[in-house]
């Protein structure tokens, strides 16, 4: 990754509300999400109440009908729907996660980390679990599936060893496996007490893989941030393919769309994960009863953007992560860095 970019979204309502919210990290289309944003949506929005969620969701939702980008209108519309409910919660003088159900105030936090680096052993990949550990992670989502099933299953086993096992440790493929590999993976490390095992299957007919290899193993399968809409989880759903689902809002139309997949999941006996997106995630995980866990970057080099731009992160201690309290997402932005960096200017 060599630059991570990210949508800041504000909009002004006419009693003095600002929204201040961020979304995704595409980093070859931000600005033609930007013109979506101030060409197509901004027009269909102004004048209208801003706490008519559904209604203003719905208006945006049939700009992706005749859309030849509908993927990058659906991450326009994440954009400008996040925003809506940051400020529905100012409007209301309360934070999202209670909005949207308020089950609890902390959750636990993981890292997106274990990946392949030239040179990286697997004495390395055992430290740096430690070090995770050291810096306040509950766990790790182990990057798999580039290798052959035998080598990185001793990559997990190497991780699982530095980490102890008290750590949370998750898999993800990435869509990296046939059905065969995965299985094959799926059983060299069954002992090793994995969470979840993400994406094991190639792109193409990954419900059906999938399903196929949840029934081989005990090991709960993970999928949906590669869905752009609830009708894509829905079939995921419908092939007995998951046992969690970590659909993307900032990809998938925003916190409205989650929170339908949410409802979906909850009567399908799913638990709910979020792909990465922390400022967003820890509100919406809190929120639901079968939520899991929150991702982050914890080495801030991969993410430099929740400790810099985000004046007012949350502390995270001992694996655990505390829900912002504050109205709507509760997030605080550091001017200077947004004037450094900022590209439309």
């Amino acid at each position: 990754m060599l630059k991570r970019c990210t949508v800041i979204t504000r909009i002004k309502t006419d009693d003095g509300l600002v929204s201040q919210v961020y979304n995704g990290d595409n980093r070859d289309h931000t600005k033609d999400i930007i013109q979506i944003i101030q060409n197509e949506l901004a027009p269909l929005l102004i004048g209208e109440d801003a706490s008519q969620i559904e209604k203003l969701w719905e208006k945006m939702f049939l700009k992706t009908l005749s859309h030849q980008q509908r993927k990058l209108v659906l991450e326009a519309i994440a954009c400008v729907d996040t925003a809506l409910w940051d400020l529905l919660g100012k409007a209301c003088s309360s934070n999202v996660s209670t909005l949207l159900g308020g089950y609890r105030q902390s959750l636990p936090i993981i890292s997106i980390a274990g990946y392949y680096e030239k040179d990286k052993t697997l004495n390395d990949l055992a430290r740096e679990m430690d070090w995770l550990k050291n810096n306040g992670m509950a766990g790790c989502k182990v990057k798999v599936g580039g290798l052959s099933p035998k080598e990185d299953a001793a990559r997990v086993a190497a991780a699982r060893d530095g980490a102890g096992a008290d750590f949370i440790l998750a898999v993800d493929a990435n869509r990296g496996w046939n059905v065969q590999d995965a299985i094959k993976f799926a059983h060299l490390i069954e002992d090793l007490d994995i969470s979840w095992f993400e994406e094991p299957c190639h792109w193409y007919d990954d419900a059906f893989m999938m399903a196929q290899v949840r029934k081989q193993t005990h090991i709960p399968i993970n999928a949906g941030q590669s869905e752009m809409s609830g009708h894509g989880v829905r079939r995921l759903l419908a092939a007995d393919a998951v046992d969690y689902v970590n659909l993307d809002a900032s990809e998938s139309g925003g916190i409205t769309e989650w929170r339908r997949v949410a409802g979906m999941c909850a009567v399908h006996g799913v638990k709910m994960a979020h792909h990465e997106e922390p400022q967003i995630a820890t509100h919406m995980l809190a929120a639901v009863a079968h939520g899991s866990y929150v991702e982050c970057f914890a080495n801030l080099e991969r993410d430099p953007l929740w400790p810099r731009l985000v004046a007012n992160r949350p502390s995270i201690k001992d694996g655990t992560i505390e829900v912002p309290q504050g109205p709507g997402f509760d997030l605080e932005f550091d001017a200077d860095f947004i004037k450094k960096y900022r590209v439309d200017q």
